[in-house]
């Protein structure tokens, strides 16, 4: 079908009105990011006009990502009220062509839009994320408001008869230079016998640097020191997988970040949740066109048209929601990652079919 005249015509209709969406949506998320920016970080020395519009740019692929699934359905419906309404699939119905002959097109647009998310704009987006996030943390550091804009995960390690758990507000260097740092040591029974309180802790070749440190020991006056040493076995290249957000990480990269994570022994339910969750979305995207197929083809002989597309917006936000929960779980580990992100969206695209199949097919 979509090498027929008719179909082309569909598939064009189709990439003009997700071109115009996401153009219009883009335009939307960069205003409104661009005004959290100015407004988190224009106290800063170094904050600049154009270097918080460079952040937002950078920003921009990672947050229309996630508008991607609600995107293919008010894309899928605009579509087919549009034709509906101008009584073309009137005519295409009248010619013989069943429902999922011209609605092919629609399916192979809204895939083909899974698959440039994958290729193009994750890619863009995990680089974007990682290259904003290093920005903010150089202008708050230059700022000497190391206020983070994410936390670090407190970090155990146990070297010899050392316990310390090690953490701080933000960092640089994936993750081997840790910002506004805070180290607490522990005895065999548990007890804090010490907390260090530094500017900054680099991880060398085995130890932690720590610069500017304020020393407190229980029932002693605090001690001020310009660098002290803490004993680690921790290497780099453990500390930058740790540290690694899923969203930072490309799609086409996942595979080798989990391979190193549980190399290194680190839980990988995040990263696997993520490469799944990517991995599925041009059939979620397929999903999100047949919802809002089935509320989208009979609006010229019903006058249904406010409420049935009230229902395809519930349906599509319903999915979505819990898509983001299912996903949730799979991240913490309560769900298999595979099941907890495949489930929904076979689940969707089956729903889908069947109501189309009742209504078209009887």
């Amino acid at each position: 079908m979509i090498f027929s005249t008719l179909g082309r015509y569909f598939f064009r209709r189709y990439v003009i009105t997700a071109f115009w969406f996401m153009l219009g949506v883009s335009a939307i998320i960069f205003l409104a990011d661009f005004s959290e920016t100015t407004r988190r970080l224009s106290g800063l020395t170094d904050y600049s006009i154009f270097g918080a519009l460079g952040m937002t740019a950078l920003r921009l692929p990672s947050i229309l990502q996630q508008t991607i699934p609600t995107l293919s359905l008010f894309i899928g419906m605009t579509v087919l009220i549009s034709l509906n309404r101008r009584y073309e699939l009137v005519v295409t119905r009248a010619a013989g062509i069943s429902v999922w002959q011209f609605m092919f097109p629609f399916i192979v647009g809204s895939f083909l839009i899974g698959v440039l998310t994958l290729t193009v704009i994750n890619p863009l987006g995990a680089w974007g994320q990682r290259e904003s996030a290093s920005m903010e943390t150089s202008w708050r550091q230059s700022s000497n408001r190391a206020k983070a804009s994410k936390f670090v995960p407190w970090i155990r390690q146990i070297s010899g008869d050392e316990d310390v758990i090690i953490g701080g507000k933000s960092y640089r260097d994936s993750g081997t230079e840790l910002i506004d740092v805070v180290v607490f040591h522990f005895d065999k029974s548990g007890s804090v016998t010490m907390r260090q309180d530094a500017r900054t802790a680099k991880l060398e070749n085995g130890y932690w640097l720590l610069n500017d440190v304020l020393e407190n020991r229980p029932g002693e006056i605090p001690v001020r020191k310009p660098t002290e040493r803490v004993r680690t076995n921790l290497k780099q290249e453990y500390i930058q997988e740790s540290l690694s957000q899923p969203e930072t990480v490309a799609f086409f990269e996942l595979s080798r970040k989990i391979e190193v994570s549980r190399s290194f022994g680190i839980s990988t339910k995040a990263l696997e949740t993520q490469f799944h969750s990517l991995l599925s979305l041009p059939i979620l995207l397929v999903a999100m066109t047949l919802i809002a197929a089935t509320v989208s083809l009979k609006f010229s002989r019903f006058a249904q048209s406010r409420s049935m597309i009230l229902g395809g917006i519930v349906s599509g936000f319903v999915l979505y929601v819990v898509s983001v929960l299912v996903k949730a779980f799979g991240s913490s580990g309560a769900i298999p990652p595979s099941v907890a992100v495949w489930i929904p969206v076979i689940v969707a695209t089956a729903l889908g079919a069947t109501i189309l199949l009742h209504q078209e097919d009887g």
